[in-house]
């Protein structure tokens, strides 16, 4: 994936970042005030929409009370406090919440049920600042999915596996986190009876 900054220079709150989303394709973020375009490769599009997929399918099974999106704009915060716009691939919302506003647009101020952010050549966005913002926004379940095996060994090992992180946040309000590979499966708390192993959601 290959970010490019649009022509806006003028650092943007979020409430600005919202009501100045361009119309054209893709996906857009609010880094550092600036608003940046997301550009997918076409297997990270097929990586998302089969997670989504899945997820989707296990709300209908067992008729839980989440909205699955890839639409989802998030409010977040850095460490010294400037806001960010982020838009992880996948949103699972509490469909209460997310019916409470049903006219105003797909952005969020209060922390989702999941993410699921699919690891692109950024890598260290979704490591290192997306979770730190995720853990700040009080959200319960993260997922990196690094299907290329594109972040460093530190995480992935030596030699580099594919793998899925997911990150559960404890009583302290910090991640703790579980890697799965192969056919290992994967334990989910937003989706406890969720039968799917690592190997499914990184091979399609």
């Amino acid at each position: 994936m290959t970010i490019a900054p649009t022509k806006l220079k003028q650092t943007l709150t979020f409430e600005q970042f919202i009501k100045q989303l361009p119309d054209e394709d893709g996906r857009y973020e609010l880094v550092n005030g600036e608003i940046v375009r997301k550009l997918p490769i076409r297997l990270h599009e097929r990586i998302a929409e089969s997670i989504s997929d899945d997820l989707k399918d296990e709300v209908k099974l067992h008729k839980l009370n989440y909205w699955v999106s890839g639409r989802v704009v998030l409010r977040t915060l850095t460490p010294n406090g400037k806001e960010q716009g982020r838009q992880p691939d996948i949103t699972v919302v509490d469909i209460t919440l997310w019916d409470s506003s049903p006219f105003t647009h797909s952005a969020l101020i209060e922390p989702p049920q999941l993410v699921v952010e699919v690891v692109s050549t950024n890598w260290e966005d979704d490591y290192i600042d997306k979770l730190d913002e995720y853990q700040r926004l009080g959200i319960p379940e993260y997922w990196i999915v690094d299907y290329l095996a594109l972040g460093s060994r530190n995480y992935l090992g030596d030699p580099k596996e594919p793998t899925v992180f997911v990150y559960l946040l404890d009583e302290n309000g910090i991640y703790q986190m579980t890697a799965y590979r192969g056919t290992e499966q994967i334990i989910s708390r937003t989706f406890p009876e969720l039968a799917l192993t690592a190997e499914q959601v990184l091979d399609v």
